[in-house]
């Protein structure tokens, strides 16, 4: 059973983490947002990061990417601690992050999109093999980038960062406002990428959702991770998930 308190992350998973975040904060300019965060991710996992709006779930991801003002603890990345990177350098350590508005450019195609970003490592899927994923895309690669669907604009979003080489993927809410049939595809597609070895971090609201996809969900809730349930413990402590997420 678990308890209200939060959880201890050394003890979260029995592999050695891949990632272990220790008292993580982080600020926008003078508001305080992230309160010390802990969580681990063993390789080869999935897992969520649950809670309300507002929690601290995107500002996570963003400062394990670096990619936010200002932020101080730990974050250790295959023994490499990154609070000190740039976020270009934790980029080449393999970790890709496609934000919640999908970063598409107006201005280029698709294929021109989708081969933006530069490889940081080796092991990046080839355009065959994204194409495999999302078969859309390449049916749609001299069209405008903002012009697809925005089931296709997250596909594309993915599709570049895999060609990338990054092997540890940090994906915020990737199925927000899309319809059924595309959410069973972006799930498929993280089943996939799980059964291929990547490990990957999903904010997202819909928890039905990230049941099929995920291994254990920390819940966030003002700044600070506040509970971890394994995905096969989801329905029975489904009154305290509601509770946690005002549903």
């Amino acid at each position: 059973m678990l308890t209200e308190a939060a959880p201890s992350p050394a003890k979260a998973t029995t592999a050695a983490p891949m990632l272990k975040v220790r008292g993580l904060e982080a600020w926008y300019g003078e508001s305080h947002v992230l309160h010390g965060i802990d969580f681990d991710v063993a390789p080869g996992e999935v897992v969520t990061l649950l809670g309300r709006n507002g929690a601290g779930k995107t500002t996570t991801l963003k400062s394990i990417m670096g990619v936010i003002g200002k932020r101080k603890g730990s974050v250790v990345l295959e023994g490499t601690e990154t609070i000190g990177l740039p976020s270009r350098a934790i980029a080449r350590l393999g970790i890709g992050y496609v934000p919640e508005e999908r970063g598409i450019y107006a201005s280029l195609s698709v294929e021109e999109n989708l081969m933006l970003p530069p490889r940081v490592r080796p092991g990046g899927l080839s355009l065959d093999e994204i194409f495999t994923l999302f078969p859309n895309i390449k049916e749609r690669l001299k069209s405008q980038g903002t012009k697809l669907s925005g089931g296709e604009q997250q596909m594309l979003a993915i599709g570049r960062i895999l060609r990338t080489g990054a092997h540890f993927l940090l994906l915020d809410e990737p199925t927000e406002g899309l319809a059924p049939v595309i959410i069973d595809q972006i799930g498929a597609t993280i089943r996939k990428l799980k059964q291929d070895g990547y490990t990957i971090i999903l904010v997202e609201q819909n928890f039905r959702f990230a049941a099929t996809v995920a291994d254990r969900h920390y819940v966030v809730e003002q700044g600070r991770v506040i509970d971890m349930i394994e995905n096969d413990q989801l329905d029975a402590n489904i009154g305290k998930l509601h509770g946690y997420l005002g549903v």
